[in-house]
């Protein structure tokens, strides 16, 4: 491990919440997606709305979301930068919802601004997930550590625009651990105590790096923070199987099973319901205490 790296010598077994609450990580928590765009990869324009995005909200709090993902910027291959007004505007009017209604369910926000970061967890979000890892705004780490949030620091090379373009790497197990070593102390520096890593499937690399960091996952446990996967119906599926991102649910059971063999703390889904039970049975398979570990 980077010797700049604090020693970490009680690994997060939950986060901490601004309202109080203690979310616990001793089982692996589902991150219930609700992407409020037109264009992404999988549900684009089918929650573009507030209605109809608080409607999807319900349903995943009801098949046992531990927590909500709200992102209104699409982040599939090639998309356009919205600007931080139009993602406020299209989030606000359902985190208020979900604040009112469901105040217990921690909100994670799916962003790269740091202005929505503050105005969202300011009016009672509890997470930050930034795809960028603060390479998008220089002011993210700064501002995460003054509103004493967790945050997910995920590996992406480019940007969503120009991820696909011709991802490359000599060795991308070692590449994206040597990413983490590296942004893990600066967060640390900055104040951010609560840090979960994500190795970012399916931006910035190809079906075969995807892959290698799946059979891999596990080198990131030695970094001591809690690991999220995002493999939701994502092209490393549909590009094996043939299948498209609306075919694609065994194939995220499929993976999500691996992930949570490989030490994955958190599963980050379209389908909450499917990821419990995968959850529920992998935890039966393995001795005791050894998921998620």
């Amino acid at each position: 491990m980077n010797s700049t790296i604090r020693e970490i010598t009680h690994p997060l077994k939950g986060l901490h919440l601004k309202n109080g609450t203690y979310l616990s990580m001793e089982s692996p928590l589902v991150m219930g997606i609700i992407n409020i765009t037109s264009d992404s990869f999988y549900d684009g324009g089918r929650y573009n709305t507030s209605q109809a995005a608080i409607e999807r909200s319900e349903q995943l709090i009801a098949e046992g979301a531990d927590i909500v993902d709200l992102g209104a910027a699409s982040t599939r291959p090639g998309a356009e930068d919205i600007g931080s007004g139009e993602e406020l505007k299209r989030i606000l009017p359902v985190l208020d919802y979900l604040l009112k209604y469901h105040p217990h369910v921690p909100v994670s926000i799916d962003t790269y601004y740091s202005v929505v970061a503050k105005e969202t967890i300011d009016r009672g979000a509890s997470i930050v997930n930034d795809v960028s890892g603060g390479s998008m705004d220089k002011e993210m780490y700064k501002t995460v550590a003054a509103l004493k949030v967790p945050y997910i620091l995920m590996h992406m090379q480019g940007t969503p625009k120009t991820m696909q373009a011709d991802p490359h790497y000599i060795n991308v197990v070692e590449e994206v651990y040597e990413y983490f070593s590296e942004r893990i102390p600066q967060l640390q520096v900055a104040g951010v105590e609560q840090i979960i890593i994500d190795p970012g499937f399916g931006f910035g690399k190809t079906v075969e790096h995807n892959y290698t960091l799946l059979r891999h996952l596990d080198r990131f446990k030695s970094l001591g923070l809690p690991i999220m996967a995002g493999l939701s119906r994502k092209s490393m599926i549909n590009k094996v199987l043939k299948t498209k991102p609306e075919n694609a649910l065994t194939g995220t059971i499929s993976l999500n099973t691996l992930a949570l063999l490989q030490g994955a703390n958190i599963l980050r889904v379209h389908d909450v319901k499917e990821a419990r039970q995968v959850i529920k049975l992998v935890e039966q398979y393995l001795p005791p205490k050894s998921i998620a570990r």
